[in-house]
């Protein structure tokens, strides 16, 4: 499984970069958007697997794990 890495500060500078041509700002923007979909609906769906156990080691309630893994992935 490959993990998605947050944006570097290279990437971030090129996304504030205004000379770039409209086109590549917009695949830019939505290159950033749909990492950080993925990451949540992966980190949403580990969430739900988890043991109770596991979840009192994270400081969380099942039922606060069971409200964060039913959110959709374009949620914050």
């Amino acid at each position: 499984m490959t993990q998605a890495r947050p944006l570097s500060a290279d990437a971030m500078t090129l996304m504030t970069y205004r000379a770039l041509p409209v086109p590549a700002m917009i695949a830019l923007r939505f290159a950033a958007a749909v990492t950080t979909w993925a990451t949540r609906r992966r980190t949403r769906l580990s969430l739900a697997s988890l043991e109770p156990w596991q979840l009192q080691d994270a400081g969380l309630t099942p039922e606060q794990a069971s409200e964060e893994a039913s959110r959709v992935f374009w949620q914050a």
